[in-house]
């Protein structure tokens, strides 16, 4: 479990592939802290840390993470927006997160606006997710706040801060990110769906 809360940005060092795996190796200043077995996420995606080298370590992303995230795309150099999994009895400074990716999402447009960024993002609405206006949503592993809320389309306002710490600030039009929808928001969904 994670709140979106990005502690640190990490860069990938090689990615290796191995039949449908691909092992991620990911320099950080969390490497110190971290354990083997521990829980991560990357852009989102909860991977387990398999290896640890120095100022380095190695997660596996499996074939099925690999088509439903971003993750197929990193190369070396890329930064990578990390989170380690939270404390139970600390503060959820963002909100509930699986580390469960739902689907990819491509930024459409980024406007400046007086100090801070809207980032707008297009996505597959046949998959039946939806956005709320105000609900939250996790982008490359982000907690934010919709606006702008639309059939297949959202957008989120971006402050100086989390620019300049996270993945926002290498985004371009067309960048393909990672989306996890609210969970109580697809409980509610689902629910729905039983009743009719």
């Amino acid at each position: 479990m994670f709140t979106g809360i990005i502690e640190n940005l990490g860069i990938v060092k090689s990615l290796v592939r191995e039949e449908g795996n691909l092992h991620i190796t990911v320099e950080s200043h969390l490497t110190p802290e971290l354990k083997i077995d521990q829980s991560v996420a990357h852009n989102g995606v909860c991977l387990t840390v398999v290896e640890l080298n120095g100022d380095s370590y190695t997660v596996t992303a499996i074939d099925e993470t690999l088509k439903k995230t971003n993750l197929n795309q990193l190369k070396e150099g890329d930064y990578v927006n990390l989170e380690r999994a939270m404390i139970l009895g600390s503060r959820l400074d963002g909100h509930i997160v699986q580390g469960h990716v739902d689907q990819t999402a491509t930024c459409t447009s980024i406007e400046e606006e007086e100090g801070s960024w809207i980032f707008t993002f297009e996505y597959d609405s046949s998959l039946q997710n939806v956005t709320i206006e105000k609900g939250s949503i996790t982008i490359n592993g982000v907690s934010l706040t919709v606006v702008n809320s639309k059939l297949n389309q959202f957008s989120v306002a971006i402050i100086p801060y989390t620019y300049n710490h996270t993945t926002f600030k290498t985004f371009k039009k067309r960048t393909v990110v990672n989306l996890e929808f609210d969970v109580i928001g697809k409980y509610v969904k689902r629910l729905l769906e039983i009743r009719s």
